[in-house]
């Protein structure tokens, strides 16, 4: 049994059976809601745990619950599950504190790496400037070309729009951007903004 619980806040019912049953047969303990005003009206009444939060929802969606659970001092790593085309939106929560961002439909192998780094930050919180000289380390690796497009990535901007601010080609936005993310030994964009956000990119927006 994992050691912290998972709030699971989704409005598709399927979601909510699927992705709940996927975790308790990997050993979490999971409490579902409906929306995020359920989770809102609860949250005060729960453990430490984390949050595992849809972007898109009727009502309060994900990014308002992030943005009323940082109002309320709650400090529970959140990992937001987003849609194709959710990009802008992942950025704006990861910049506001969100630990992850997983893109639907995704693996149960990609779902349990977020939550056992969600873990991490629960347990290990006063590692945070410790990683933030790690990551300051990495991105010193990266040529000036790699930083304007990791700058725009941080900004959310797709390579069509990146490229257009550094008058280069998509083609040419997608190569620096698989360069960089060869020096920085990531494979996906959450992992890169991660190390982004962990460098303090981002927080002068």
């Amino acid at each position: 049994m994992a050691e912290f619980p998972v709030f699971l806040v989704d409005d598709d019912d399927g979601v909510r059976r699927s992705v709940g049953f996927m975790l308790k047969t990997s050993g979490y303990l999971v409490q579902p809601f409906e929306s995020g005003d359920a989770f809102l009206a609860a949250v005060k009444n729960l453990d430490a745990g984390c949050i595992l939060l849809d972007i898109r929802m009727p009502g309060t969606d994900g990014l308002d619950v992030q943005e009323q659970l940082n109002d309320r001092g709650v400090t529970s790593p959140v990992i937001l599950m987003t849609g194709h085309g959710d990009i802008d939106m992942a950025v704006k929560a990861m910049k506001a504190g969100a630990s992850d961002f997983i893109e639907k439909p995704f693996e149960k192998a990609d779902l349990l790496e977020a939550l056992e780094q969600a873990g991490h930050r629960l347990t290990d919180d006063d590692r945070r400037h410790a990683r933030r000289d790690e990551a300051l380390v990495m991105l010193n690796g990266l040529t000036p070309r790699e930083r304007d497009v990791l700058d725009g990535l941080v900004k959310g901007h797709p390579n069509k729009t990146i490229g257009y601010d550094l008058e280069i080609s998509p083609r040419t936005v997608e190569i620096h951007r698989a360069n960089l993310m060869h020096k920085l030994e990531v494979h996906t964009l959450s992992d890169l903004l991660r190390i982004a956000f962990a460098a303090g990119l981002g927080s002068e927006e």
